[in-house]
């Protein structure tokens, strides 16, 4: 009976209190799926960098060549550094921004109707990228990620006095 019950508390446990497990890996699917179409969105920008820059143009983003190829960039090689977890705060914080001027140069519209007419936001291109870039800045790449296992091993060298790197802070660390 004790054993049945320390599996269900454990259960209990991995489900509604701790969900760490569940979160990391609700991040990896999200990671995955969406930043992989934006790294196929950001690839295609960056194989089409005049007509993304003409279309820029169009929109009266200035230097419409550099931002092409700076907005490209982000989407291909940000992207793919999100997916494996490399740094994905700060990448998916500067997605979100490209996919808010997206929203006001792009699709004003769904942004002046907002409230209105909610569906036009929700159905805009730049929304499922916005969304999951958000999830991402707020909730971290989760537990399958680079910056995860960084972390890890950054704690461990820390616990562990530095092994070597001969920082002040772990001198430091030692007395303490």
């Amino acid at each position: 009976m004790k054993v049945l019950l320390g599996k269900l508390h454990r259960a209990y446990d991995l489900v509604f209190s701790d969900g760490t497990v569940l979160t990391s890996a609700f991040l990896l699917l999200v990671r995955l799926y969406f930043f992989w179409q934006l790294f196929l969105t950001g690839k295609g920008k960056l194989s089409n960098l005049g007509k993304v820059s003409e279309f820029f143009a169009s929109l009266g983003i200035p230097l419409p060549t550099v931002n092409a190829l700076f907005i490209g960039s982000l989407e291909c090689f940000g992207s793919l550094l999100i997916i494996v977890g490399l740094a994905s705060r700060p990448l998916s914080l500067l997605v979100a921004l490209s996919m808010m001027v997206a929203y006001f140069t792009a699709d004003f519209e769904a942004i002046s109707n907002i409230v209105s007419d909610s569906d036009k936001f929700v159905k805009a291109d730049p929304f499922p990228f916005l969304l999951a870039a958000l999830i991402i800045y707020v909730f971290g790449a989760g537990k399958f990620s680079v910056d995860a296992l960084l972390q890890r091993r950054m704690k461990t060298s820390f616990r562990e006095g530095g092994a070597g790197t001969g920082s002040a802070v772990e001198g430091a660390g030692k007395n303490a």
